[in-house]
């Protein structure tokens, strides 16, 4: 079942990129009976429908309007970074020069155009120049599953936020990953370098029991994305197999691909077979890996606790031969499937940057959570083991992995949540050095094989865009040192320590007292 990339789904952006509108509308939901569909379909609609009034109510919220001023140095300037290690991230695996010491690297026009041992660059005139001594240079990171704030025209200050707080954190790349007009403008408005933000690839609206109850429906929702401009399309639960598959025709005609959840009908085998791109939160797993002898009416804490070895080790063995990409998501579905602690979690110190809106949010969810009986101190352990356990085997059997959390679904603010992350994948096996891979070469792979768009990014190498993320020693030794990044560039534009600070202070500020 071995597949390459290209064989998967043939690049989307072959010809040349659509343009998208200014008149472009969202398209409709198509009306379904949901009592008419399938239980797999029921359930998805239900789930979809739960995470958009998530969503909406966790980023809808905006306090005082407030304008997010961060100083910064404007692409066209040229930046020098002076006796700096690289981590240029240009191999698959860590060699002897994975780290380049006492390097000059000159950023100019949005991209490295010169790196070499200091001394053996010019440096241009009139550049700024940053003094990398004892500092580690690597490229920024991407936060693969990513959201903004969802609807058709959310407060633009809460968007721009959202957008600082992902760079703020060292992440220069997202994956939109529930889309909306707006979205698209915003999208090509960060690349002109008119708003200050992460490169955004924009998911679709969401393709699901709801918006695809037929294949005919399923067909015109994804001649409608693709003709309006998004970069794939976000797979929600609930999909029924028949509108699956014509939506897969489709997808291949129009030259668009696509990614997210395993709807319960299509299942992750026939979704892999049939050219998924990315499968995120593990999502499909827990179907085909359970014991045989599991009874049907066993309770949530069995069921997670009833894997069975050799189908996991068979499941990974398929997806590291089809080479499809996985974007596990791990402290979300913590939160998500756990008995969590509202008060403990609040406490941690990324809450001061959200609303209080945006607070009650997670808490009112979390408590609801706590409602459930299916949810005991017991399951959720036994649900964390688990869902390690399937990132630990889809690890070692070299299954490739991105990375990404989620945020700002439950507990996950945007661009903090990516550091809780990273502390689960190491823990499920995975070395500094492939936890970095992940987010950065990896990520540029992908864009490049599965959205048929540049990837020159993930690396510090001459030619690549200055996406750059300079930290306070070697996160080969402790990845902690990406948590404050004394200077993060996003295509050419610097953003030192001093001015990422200021604008978290500015919106913690905003959100002081209540807001």
């Amino acid at each position: 079942m071995s597949m390459s990339p290209s064989a998967r789904h043939p690049h989307p952006h072959s010809g040349p990129r659509r343009s998208p509108s200014p008149a472009i509308r969202p398209v409709a939901a198509v009306p379904v009976v949901v009592s008419a569909l399938p239980p797999a379909a029921r359930a998805g609609v239900a789930f979809v429908a739960a995470l958009v009034v998530a969503l909406v109510a966790i980023m809808g919220v905006a306090g005082p309007a407030a304008a997010l001023q961060i100083p910064g140095v404007p692409a066209q300037e040229v930046t020098v970074f002076e006796n700096v290690s690289v981590l240029p991230m240009t191999a698959e695996a860590p060699a002897n020069n994975a780290v380049l010491a006492g390097q000059t690297v000159v950023v100019e026009g949005g991209r490295i155009s010169a790196m070499g041992p200091a001394g053996s660059v010019e440096i241009p005139a009139g550049a700024r120049r940053i003094d990398g001594s004892g500092r580690y240079l690597l490229p920024g990171l991407a936060e693969i599953h990513a959201h903004v704030p969802p609807g058709q025209d959310p407060p633009r200050e809460l968007v721009e936020e959202y957008l600082f707080l992902y760079l703020a954190n060292g992440i220069t790349t997202i994956r939109g990953m529930l889309g909306a007009p707006y979205q698209l403008e915003l999208r090509e408005e960060i690349r002109r370098g008119e708003v200050l933000g992460p490169r955004f690839y924009v998911g679709a609206p969401s393709v699901n029991g709801n918006t695809a109850p037929t294949p005919e429906a399923a067909e015109a929702l994804v001649r409608a994305h693709a003709e309006a401009g998004y970069d794939f399309l976000k797979i929600h639960p609930g999909v029924p197999g028949e509108s699956w598959d014509r939506m897969v025709e489709v997808a291949r005609e129009v030259g668009i691909t696509w990614a997210g959840h395993v709807p319960a009908d299509v299942g992750i085998d026939h979704a892999v077979a049939t050219g998924m791109s990315t499968i995120d939160h593990l999502d499909g797993y827990l179907q085909v890996t359970r014991r045989d002898d599991l009874a049907d009416d066993a309770p949530m804490h069995e069921v997670y606790a009833a894997t069975d070895p050799g189908k996991l080790e068979a499941l990974t063995r398929r997806l590291a031969e089809a080479g499809v990409w996985q974007v596990p998501t791990q402290y979300l579905w913590n939160h998500l499937n756990g008995y969590v602690d509202a008060d403990s979690l609040l406490a941690l110190p990324e809450f001061r940057y959200i609303s209080e809106g945006q607070r009650m949010g997670y808490r009112n969810q979390a408590e609801q959570r706590r409602r459930n009986p299916a949810i005991t101190p017991e399951s959720d352990q036994a649900h964390r083991a688990m869902r390690q356990d399937f990132l630990r085997a889809t690890h070692a059997a070299g299954v490739p992995i991105l990375m990404g959390t989620d945020s700002p679904q439950l507990f996950n603010v945007p661009g903090f949540a990516l550091h809780r992350e990273i502390p689960l994948m190491v823990d499920a096996g995975m070395s500094a050095y492939e936890v970095l891979v992940s987010g950065t070469r990896a990520v540029a792979r992908y864009v490049e094989e599965d959205l048929g768009q540049p990837g020159d990014f993930g690396t510090v190498a001459v030619g690549m865009r200055a996406d750059l993320l300079l930290v306070d020693g070697n996160p080969l030794e402790d990845l902690a040192r990406l948590k404050d990044p004394a200077g993060v560039m996003a295509e050419g534009r610097w953003l030192p320590r001093e001015a990422i600070r200021a604008g978290l202070d500015t919106i913690e500020a905003k959100y002081a007292g209540g807001n």
